[in-house]
C-alpha cells in the first residue's frame, strides 16, 4: 500500500481527496528539515510539498524507497532535481492550477504601477489628499512585452488585450502561427523585444539561463520610463540593476511579487518611489490553492498506483493508456538490458537500442530508459526509467538509438547491442500476444525463448548429443529444465548453434564448469532476468 507524506500546509480539498483514495495511506508532517526530513522521506513512497520545505540532496541521500515528489505549484527550485533524478525519484509540478491566479495578480501589479494605487492609498490613509503626485498612465496603446509564453504568459496576454495593449513576446518554443492566433507579435530574440516595450513581465522558470536575465546591460536597452513586473520567480531580474535603474530615472516603476531570496522582509527596493511589492501572492487565492492541492494529489496517486507520469520536470510524460500499450515492450527492453549486462560480463562502454517495425513509432526515450534500467539492475537497485540514462552517462556509457518502421518476421522488434572490454553482445526481443516477452535473437542466431527467470545460454557445435549431455549434467545437480530453445546459423547441421534453457532454479558453478569441459561447447553463461512479479514495482 503506497504511503504519502504531505510536507507543507495543503488545502483541505486535497487532504479530503487523499482520505477518500482507497489503498493509500498518508500523513501530514510540516516544518521538517535536517535529519527529521531525511528520515521521513525514507519512510514514504511519495511526497507532496509546496515552497516551504527545502528538499536538498542531503535530504534525499541513500533514500531507497521514495519514488515521487509533487510540488503543489509551478516552481520546483526548492527541490534538488539533479539529486532526485540520480536517486530515481520522479519530480512533478502542477502548472495549470495557479495559471489564472498568477495571471490576474500580474495584471493587478501592472495596473498598480500604472495608476500608483499603493502609494496613493498610503498617503490618503495618512491624512493627505494629494492628487498631483500620483498622475498615472493609461494602458491603452501601450506595448506589453512578455518573456515566456507558456500557460501563464498566454493568460496574461489574453487579459492585457482587453486593455487594448499591443502584445509582443519572446519564447523560443512557441510557434509563430500559434502566437499569431493569440494576437502576439513574436520577436526572434530578447534583445529585439526590449526596446519596444512600455511594460515588461516575465513568466519563465528560474534556470541558469534565466537567472539575472534582465541585468544592467539589458536594462539599458529598455525605453526610458519602462515599468517592470515579476510574478514568476525571484532572480530573473537582477535586483541591483533594478535599484540602479530606479535611482537614475531610467526605470519608472518596478512591481515584484517574488525575490531572489525568500522570505524577503528587507530590501533596498522597499519604500522607493515607483516600487510595488507583495509577498509572493501570485498563487494565493482560494481557488488556486484548492486546484493545485487536488492536482498534486491526483498526479501522485496516478503515478504510484498506475505508473502514469504527467507534468514531470525530470522525465518524459507517460499517460496510463501509453503505459498499458507499451508495457510488454518496456518489459522486453528491461529484460534485454539485464540479459546483455550479464551475458557480456565486463565493463560496457556503449549501447545501441533499435526499434524495428510498429514499435518504431513509439517514444524511443521511454524504451531506451527501460533498457538502461535493466542494464544497470545488476549493479544498483536504484536504477529506473527516471535515472537510468543519467547513471549510464555518469559511468561513461554512450547510448545511441534508432527507429526503423520496416519489419520482417515480427511486427515489432527491439534489438540491442552492448560493447566494451574488447567484446560485443547483441540480442533482440518481441512481445507475443499482449504481455509475453520473448527472446528471438542472440547475435545472429534466430530462436524463440521465454525471456524470464533463470536462463542458461550455451554456444556449441551443432552436432548430435549436445542437448542430451546438457540435460544429463543438469539433472545430476537436480536442476529442472522448464523450457528449451535452440538456434542454428544457417540451415545445414554442423555449424555453430546456440541454446537457451529456462531453468526452475539456478545451476551451481560445478555444473557450469562441467558443461564448459565438453569439446563441442564453446561458451556457457547463466543469467537471471527479472520475473514479472518483481517488475510490477518498477512499472508502478
Amino acid at each position: 500500500m503506497p504511503r504519502i507524506v504531505v510536507l507543507d500546509e495543503l488545502s483541505p480539498e486535497g487532504l479530503d481527496l487523499l482520505s477518500r483514495e482507497p489503498g493509500v495511506e498518508y500523513e501530514v508532517r510540516v516544518g521538517l528539515k535536517g535529519q527529521a526530513l531525511r528520515e521521513t522521506l525514507c519512510a514514504f513512497d511519495g511526497a507532496i510539498c509546496r515552497s516551504g520545505v527545502k528538499i536538498t540532496a542531503d535530504a534525499l541521500q541513500d533514500n531507497q524507497r521514495l519514488r515521487a515528489i509533487v510540488r503543489a505549484g509551478v516552481g520546483t527550485d526548492n527541490i534538488d532535481k539533479d539529486a532526485a533524478t540520480r536517486q530515481g525519484i520522479l519530480v512533478m509540478n502542477t502548472p495549470a492550477g495557479n495559471t489564472i491566479s498568477t495571471a490576474e495578480h500580474t495584471l493587478a501589479m501592472l495596473l498598480g504601477l500604472a495608476r500608483n494605487i499603493a502609494p496613493a492609498n498610503a498617503t490618503l490613509i495618512g491624512g493627505v489628499w494629494n492628487r498631483q503626485s500620483f498622475q498615472g498612465t493609461e494602458l491603452k496603446g501601450k506595448t506589453l512585452g512578455i518573456v515566456g509564453l507558456g500557460r501563464i504568459g498566454q493568460a496574461v496576454a489574453s487579459r492585457a488585450r482587453a486593455f487594448e495593449m499591443r502584445i509582443v513576446g519572446f519564447d523560443p518554443f512557441l510557434p509563430k502561427d500559434k502566437a499569431a492566433q493569440l494576437g502576439i507579435d513574436v520577436c526572434s530574440d530578447l534583445d529585439e523585444l526590449l526596446p519596444l516595450v512600455d511594460f515588461l513581465t516575465v513568466h519563465t522558470p528560474l534556470t541558469a539561463e534565466t537567472e539575472n536575465l534582465i541585468n544592467h546591460e539589458r536594462l539599458a536597452k529598455l525605453k526610458r520610463g519602462v515599468r517592470l513586473i515579476n510574478c514568476a520567480r525571484g532572480g530573473i531580474y537582477d535586483e541591483t540593476a533594478l535599484l540602479d535603474g530606479l535611482r537614475s530615472g531610467h526605470v519608472a516603476g518596478v512591481a515584484l511579487d517574488v525575490f531572489a531570496r525568500e522570505p524577503c522582509t528587507d530590501s533596498p527596493l522597499f519604500g522607493l518611489p515607483g516600487v510595488l511589492c507583495t509577498p509572493h501572492l501570485g498563487a494565493s487565492t482560494e481557488e488556486a490553492q484548492r486546484q493545485v492541492a487536488v492536482e498534486a494529489v491526483e498526479l501522485l496517486v496516478r503515478f504510484l498506483c498506475k505508473g502514469e507520469i504527467r507534468h514531470a520536470v525530470n522525465a518524459a510524460p507517460v499517460d496510463f493508456q501509453t503505459l498499458q500499450r507499451l508495457k510488454g515492450y518496456l518489459q522486453v527492453a528491461h529484460r534485454l538490458g539485464a540479459l546483455l549486462a550479464q551475458w557480456h560480463g565486463g565493463a560496457i562502454s556503449n549501447c545501441h537500442v533499435s526499434l524495428e517495425g510498429e514499435v518504431a513509432a513509439e517514444d524511443t526515450r521511454l524504451i531506451t530508459s527501460a533498457f538502461c534500467a535493466g542494464l544497470l539492475s545488476q549493479v544498483t537497485h536504484q536504477a529506473n526509467w527516471i535515472n537510468a540514462e543519467s547513471i549510464c552517462h555518469e559511468r561513461g556509457i554512450e547510448i545511441t538509438r534508432e527507429s526503423n518502421a520496416e519489419h520482417g518476421a515480427f511486427s515489432s522488434v527491439i534489438a540491442c547491442r552492448v560493447a566494451g572490454d574488447g567484446q560485443a553482445r547483441a540480442a533482440a526481443g518481441t512481445v507475443f500476444g499482449k504481455h509475453m516477452p520473448r527472446l528471438i535473437r542472440l547475435e545472429r542466431f534466430q530462436l524463440e525463448s521465454f525471456l524470464d527467470g533463470h536462463l542458461l545460454i550455451f554456444a556449441h557445435q551443432d552436432v548430435p548429443g549436445i542437448i542430451g549431455y546438457v540435460g544429463s549434467v543438469l539433472s545430476t545437480y537436480d536442476v529442472n529444465i522448464a523450457q528449451m530453445a535452440v538456434g542454428r546459423m544457417g540451415k545445414a547441421p554442423g555449424g555453430m548453434s546456440i541454446g537457451v534453457l529456462n531453468l526452475d532454479s539456478p545451476a551451481p558453478g560445478e555444473a557450469l564448469h562441467q558443461l564448459e569441459q565438453h569439446v563441442h561447447i564453446r561458451e556457457v553463461r547463466q543469467v537471471c532476468v527479472v520475473p514479472t512479479e518483481q517488475e510490477r514495482m518498477w512499472f508502478g
